[in-house]
């Protein structure tokens, strides 16, 4: 008999928030209920998760390759191949990110995500993510700085390009640039999560792009402006700005080299949970093999160097992205004593809140989609199943 349901037994359940030892059905892609005890079926694969801890499956928010392979490459394969190399990590929802680049690539780049969504059964494509060109040179980092652009003088462009298709989820941008607040009001209106991203924004700017659609901050602390002093007096920027209001979520980038235990654990304080979401922002070459101290070209021309495990730029006064897996943010949240079930909430129904989807994606709960992980006290995972499929199995 073909096996149409799935139960996963013997685990600790995190909802995210803890639940208890038991096992949960997945019938038809979907969750059927979780409880202490089922009877198998003849219909039902059953797998002994031997004590391991179940979760929903992540969702990475921010995040520009991965296994060998980026977006920019406009392949659609090559974007499901780098949505395999997360899944293997428990990512079992993704939104693939630009570079800044020249407007007709970014087009290309979103019909590579727009093609690969329709063919990837190991994770799902939630659309895509353009992290600029509207960014600023002050806080370019790894970006390009031959890439960025105001939204002033090319709106007529940018809207050909926001209209190409509507699976483009957030934008990350510069509000203080010229037309900076006016593409929030755009994106806004449009549902696109606006996100100040690579800005050197002082908090008022902050406070009146809020009015103007912006409701996200991207990688907090990383590309962003801080306090400064000014003829004696002290201006907080967009750290200050994301850390004191409320209505932003932010973006944190945990993989132990972006930010110390003491800065995650501040914005934690601040924040809390439900306005974080753990993003890897990793690069064509996270989830893979990498030699330490050798250097890496970008898709978008620039070279980085991987050492000590995190890309830098070659002078090493920036850091140029990530390596990192949505495993090793949960990973890394825990070991700064944040709880458990917090990082994977950070982890998975944030990021799905802040898209709109938290009714379906994010929880352990009847009706949700089947996205479940299984990992063990290393946050290593053991088990990946998506929509229902088992896209990765070691040792059940």
């Amino acid at each position: 008999m073909m096996k149409t349901m799935l139960c996963i037994q013997n685990v600790d359940i995190l909802t995210p928030e803890p639940w208890g030892k038991g096992c949960v059905v997945l019938r038809e892609g979907r969750i059927a209920g979780l409880s202490q005890r089922v009877d198998p079926l003849p219909e039902m694969e059953v797998i002994d998760g031997q004590g391991l801890t179940l979760a929903p499956g992540f969702i990475d928010l921010h995040v520009h390759g991965g296994g060998g392979y980026g977006v920019m490459g406009g392949s659609p394969e090559e974007i499901r191949r780098m949505c395999a190399a997360h899944a293997r990590h428990g990512t079992t929802s993704i939104l693939p990110t630009t570079l800044a680049a020249p407007l007709p690539e970014l087009a290309k780049a979103v019909d590579a995500v727009r093609a690969a969504q329709e063919d990837c059964p190991c994770c799902n494509i939630l659309g895509i993510h353009l992290e600029g060109p509207f960014l600023s040179p002050r806080q370019s980092g790894a970006q390009n700085p031959e890439n960025l652009l105001t939204y002033a003088g090319h709106e007529g462009e940018a809207r050909e390009l926001l209209d190409r298709w509507k699976g483009i989820r957030m934008v990350g941008a510069a509000p203080e640039l010229p037309g900076g607040l006016e593409l929030g009001r755009e994106l806004a209106r449009r549902g696109i999560v606006a996100s100040a991203a690579h800005t050197d924004a002082d908090y008022d700017t902050m406070q009146a792009a809020l009015a103007c659609g912006y409701q996200d901050i991207t990688h907090l602390y990383s590309g962003c402006s801080t306090v400064i002093r000014r003829d004696g007096y002290r201006i907080p920027g967009v750290v200050e700005a994301g850390l004191e209001l409320e209505d932003y979520t932010v973006q944190v980038i945990a993989d132990g080299k972006h930010l110390p235990p003491a800065l995650l654990r501040l914005i934690y304080r601040c924040k809390g949970a439900s306005r974080i979401e753990l993003i890897s922002d990793g690069l064509e070459y996270a989830a893979g093999e990498l030699a330490e101290g050798a250097l890496y070209r970008q898709a978008n021309g620039m070279e980085a160097l991987y050492e000590d495990g995190v890309m830098k730029l070659p002078d090493r006064q920036a850091f140029a992205g990530s390596v990192a897996t949505s495993s090793r943010l949960v990973r890394t949240m825990r070991d700064a004593g944040i709880p458990l079930c917090d990082g994977v909430r950070m982890a998975s129904l944030t990021p799905a809140q802040r898209l709109g989807i938290g009714d379906r994606k994010g929880r352990i709960a009847p009706g949700y989609d089947g996205d479940v992980i299984l990992f063990d006290q290393e946050i290593s995972v053991r088990l990946c199943v998506t929509g229902g499929r088992i896209v990765r199995r070691e040792g059940l």
